[in-house]
């Protein structure tokens, strides 16, 4: 079979860096991704090239052919010729839907090129400005497919010329967004020059495609293009044979994304906050083969035949079957057990894989996504890689039981998989009800998960009506409450107040982060947030919901023995805030002084505990204490004549107009909504709009509940966790 015979080709050319690209395709929904990446593979022998384009090769699980969308990333290893000389394409095929960017954000880490694919008719949409922003934050440098060419010719009925300008303009917002969102240095060299190949135009469906340079070459024309499809179905093949759509974008891949050793020299720095001058950032920005292993695991699967399956970018070093590798952020050691590279559905053994590639290895089965390996001898001198950071949160939460109760444990198994493979799906269980409850980025990344759960493991399960993830947080600075565990022996005297905007934007974009070093993180919070310098230098965690716990304390004795118990009470007391115990957001919790007993045995984690969260949440409950909702953002495309029932719903539901904007007779709504106002809001806006909008979301950020509906939702909420409707007072949590 081919593939057996491209994979050993591939293995070879894989050891010389300069012939390595590693590349993802990323859009907005239903914007042609999976149908580009079939032509692709059809081209190189993987597919039959009768089926590319309908196959959706890459989309291999039962819920996604159903389904036609991409709901996990995939990789595959493509062998192309450029100039008569051999390269590999490490090319990863990423969700388009915004319910699951974590998998997208997870393989902008490990690419060093993007190809950003636009739908011609809709334009650059919210998902392809997202993922363009995120993209640029990981530098990644962006090249650009414009797809559905022929969509302009049959629906829209455009001339040559019209189809030109409909491009020029996609182009010009395209370099818009890179000015924005590049980094400074970068903002005007990756500016997309159609005359120079930087941006190629086809159909991914009918595998046809060519960049400006190879139209020229071939001379090739847009009213070629027009005239083909005026001709009909029949005639397309002319077109495929003199522009081949793969040729034009994997020649593209190779000519203007970085090979590996060019692009780490400036991505490490910014995806690696070690010190840039140490002997091990050299081994990564040489992508040295003979340096020690450093790979970043980006992506955890389940086999069920072989078990956990790691895939990672190799940044130094070669990956080998027999090694024993540190986990850094595990802490753990663990030996590799074999080493493959992925190709689609399929995993291809290999000997080993060196510095630059992009590799799956068996074994290290206590890592997950975002941990960092690295040769044994090198584990003390290793800085993890920068978190992975995620664009939406998971606000949306269902309970689940299984049809069959004799298949709880298997429900909780296989649960723990699910969670495993996707970080962004949380699992927890309510102690007070006994529900296994499943949290999602959206209302189809649950339903998605559910049918996984019975594809993959034959779970029938059970669910409750989906209900939105609320935060707790405080409006004003609280006075100095004491706390005191229960044997009396231990005090500690604690205050909370809000974050400001600027301090949870530094930690929420990674800015800041607890393992950096305490004097580079206070400058930063002086310098950007107007922190007081001894506040900002004496920080001891950052929760992982953006709340902070600062020592103000001096001289007090044995804290610093129980410093540990205290960071875990504060981050228990964050986990479920007092008023409907749902998580704390965006507080800052100040310890001023404590009074700690000599002797360990009195001050253990069940005496400490309660000191500090009963202090916490008498200070929570007297700031004027809230809760905040998840807010959507909305960009609708429609015709002008249906803006005013468009506007109509959305006021109805709490949302708010943003900008208008006009094209020809099609208008643009930019809007916000509640998430909890969303879940029939598809259904409305197509009838309201007679089925003519289509619209992108993305989470936007966190907002006040309004006051009016406050205690209504406390009471709603904590009646579905079967607790007492009203929320505690003060003086419950009064010292005794």
């Amino acid at each position: 079979m081919v593939r057996y015979k491209q994979t050993s080709e591939v293995l070879k050319i894989m050891k010389n860096v300069e012939q390595v690209r590693n590349v993802g395709i990323t859009a907005h929904v239903d914007h042609g991704k999976t149908t580009l990446s079939d032509s692709l593979l059809g081209a190189a022998g993987l597919i039959s090239e009768k089926i590319a384009g309908q196959a959706l090769a890459l989309d291999y699980l039962d819920v996604e052919q159903k389904r036609q969308m991409t709901v996990k990333a995939a990789n595959v290893s493509l062998y192309h010729e450029y100039r008569g000389k051999p390269f590999v394409i490490n090319l990863i095929d990423t969700p388009g839907h915004v319910d699951f960017q974590a998998k997208t954000t997870r393989a902008l880490r490990v690419i060093d090129g993007a190809i950003v694919v636009v739908d011609a008719v809709e334009g650059v949409m919210t998902q392809t400005e997202m993922y363009l922003r995120v993209a640029l934050e990981e530098r990644v440098r962006p090249i650009l497919f414009v797809n559905k060419i022929d969509r302009l010719i049959k629906e829209l009925r455009l001339s040559p010329n019209e189809i030109q300008q409909r491009l020029i303009q996609i182009i010009k917002d395209v370099n818009a967004l890179i000015g924005s969102y590049a980094d400074k240095e970068f903002q005007q060299a990756w500016q997309l020059d159609p005359a120079k190949g930087q941006v190629a135009f086809g159909s991914a469906r009918d595998r046809w495609g060519f960049t400006i340079p190879m139209a020229q070459q071939r001379g090739i024309k847009f009213s070629d293009v027009v005239d083909v499809y005026t001709r009909g179905k029949d005639a397309v093949p002319e077109l495929q044979k003199v522009a081949p759509l793969h040729e034009a974008v994997l020649d593209m891949v190779v000519k203007f994304v970085p090979n590996p050793r060019e692009a780490q020299k400036y991505r490490i720095p910014k995806i690696w906050h070690g010190d840039v001058n140490s002997e091990l950032a050299k081994y990564m920005m040489d992508a040295d083969p003979n340096g020690p292993l450093i790979m970043l695991v980006n992506d955890v699967r389940v086999d069920p035949h072989a078990g956990l399956v790691a895939t990672g970018r190799v940044y130094s070093g070669t990956v080998r079957a027999g090694e024993e590798v540190w986990l850094v952020n595990a802490r753990i050691p663990q030996k590799v057990l074999q080493v493959s590279l992925y190709m689609g559905l399929y995993r291809e053994l290999a000997d080993e894989i060196s510095a630059g590639n992009i590799a799956a290895i068996l074994g290290a089965d206590k890592a997950r996504s975002g941990e960092t390996l690295v040769s044994m001898n090198y584990k003390d001198l290793m800085t993890p890689f920068e978190k992975l950071r995620m664009i939406t949160e998971s606000v949306v939460t269902v309970a689940i039981e299984p049809k069959n109760p004799s298949q709880l444990t298997k429900l909780i198994d296989s649960l723990h998989k699910l969670s495993i493979e996707d970080p962004s799906l949380i699992i927890k269980i309510n102690e007070e009800t006994g529900e296994y409850l499943l949290s999602g980025v959206g209302t189809l990344h649950i339903e998605i998960a559910l049918t996984l759960l019975k594809d993959l493991y034959g779970l029938d399960v059970v669910s409750s009506q989906p209900v939105i993830v609320y935060r707790e947080t405080v409006r004003d600075k609280s006075q100095i409450y004491e706390g005191k565990s229960p044997n009396k022996h231990n005090r500690f005297y604690i205050s909370v107040s809000p974050l400001n905007e600027e301090t949870i934007r530094l930690i929420q974009d990674g800015i800041i982060t607890e393992d950096m070093d305490a004097r580079e993180r206070a400058k930063i919070l002086r310098d950007q947030a107007g922190w007081d310098a001894d506040e900002a230098r004496r920080i001891w965690a950052i929760d992982e919901n953006i709340n902070l716990l600062v020592d103000m304390t001096s001289g007090v004795q044995y804290l610093r023995e129980i410093k540990d118990t205290i960071v875990q009470g504060f981050r228990l007391a964050m986990k479920e805030g007092p008023l409907a115990n749902e998580p704390v957001r965006g507080v800052k919790v100040v310890l001023h002084d404590a009074m700690v007993h000599e002797d360990p045995a009195h001050r253990g984690p069940a005496q400490i505990f309660p000191a500090v969260r009963n202090a916490i949440f008498l200070g929570f409950l007297t700031s004027r204490p809230t809760l905040l909702e998840p807010i959507m953002k909305l960009d609708i495309r429609s015709p002008m004549e249906y803006i005013g029932n468009i506007t109509t719903v959305l006021t109805k539901k709490r949302g708010k107009l943003i900008d208008v904007q006009q094209s020809g007779a099609l208008a643009r709504v930019i809007a916000e909504i509640p998430v909890a106002e969303s879940f029939d809001l598809a259904e409305l806006l197509r009838s309201v709009t007679a089925g003519k909008a289509i619209w992108g979301q993305e989470f936007s950020r966190w907002s006040y509940i309004p006051d009016s509906m406050l205690m209504d939702l406390i009471a709603k909420i904590r009646q579905r966790k079967g607790l007492k409707p009203e929320p505690p007072r003060p003086e419950d949590f009064m010292s005794l």
